[in-house]
C-alpha cells in the first residue's frame, strides 16, 4: 500500500497548531489587565512561550496515534473506521499508563468515544455531500414500459410503411 504520512493524510497538523495558539492566546489575555495593545502583546508572548510545550505534547500524541493506526492497518489488512477509533482508544490508554489502570481505562474510553464521534461525523458529512454530486440516471425510463405510440416501433405517419 502506498500512503502518505497519517498526520498529513488525516489533517491533524493544522488543527493542532490552531488549538495550541488559541489556548496560549487565552492564557496570555488573562495576565494583561490594561488595554488592547498590552493584551495583544501578552497573548503573543504566551503563544511564543507555550507553543513548544503544547506542540511537543501534540506531536507525541500524533506520532503514537499514527504508529498505532499504521500498525492496525498492517495487522488487519484493511483501512476502515475501526482502525481510527481503536487507535484513539489505545493512544489514550498508552499516554495515561503512568497514572494507573483506572486512568488508562478512562482515557481509552474517552479517546475511543471522541474519535468515534469525529469519524462518524466525517462519514455523515461525506455521504451528505456525495448525494449532492450524483449524476442523474440517463436511462431512468424503461423502454418496455412506454406506450405503443411512444415506443421504437411506432409509425410516425399512419398508413405509411417503410419496408413493404
Amino acid at each position: 500500500m502506498t500512503r502518505e504520512a497519517a498526520a498529513w493524510r488525516d489533517g491533524r497538523i493544522r488543527p493542532g497548531s490552531l488549538v495550541t495558539a488559541a489556548a496560549a492566546q487565552r492564557e496570555g489575555d488573562s495576565f494583561q489587565e490594561w488595554g488592547v495593545q498590552h493584551r495583544l502583546r501578552g497573548s503573543v508572548n504566551a503563544v511564543r512561550v507555550r507553543a513548544p510545550q503544547i506542540g511537543g505534547s501534540f506531536a507525541v500524541w500524533g506520532g503514537l496515534f499514527s504508529t498505532i493506526d499504521c500498525g492496525l492497518v498492517r495487522v488487519r489488512g484493511k483501512e476502515d473506521p475501526w482502525n481510527f477509533i481503536t487507535s484513539g482508544a489505545l493512544t489514550g490508554a498508552v499516554l495515561a499508563s503512568r497514572s494507573g489502570p483506572l486512568a488508562m481505562m478512562g482515557s481509552a474510553t474517552m479517546g475511543g468515544i471522541l474519535l468515534a464521534l469525529i469519524e462518524g461525523f466525517g462519514i455523515l458529512l461525506t455521504r451528505y455531500t456525495a448525494q449532492q454530486f450524483q449524476n442523474p440516471n440517463p436511462f431512468a425510463e424503461d423502454p418496455s414500459q412506454l406506450s405503443p405510440k411512444d415506443g421504437p416501433n411506432s409509425a410516425g405517419y399512419p398508413g405509411y410503411r417503410q419496408y413493404q
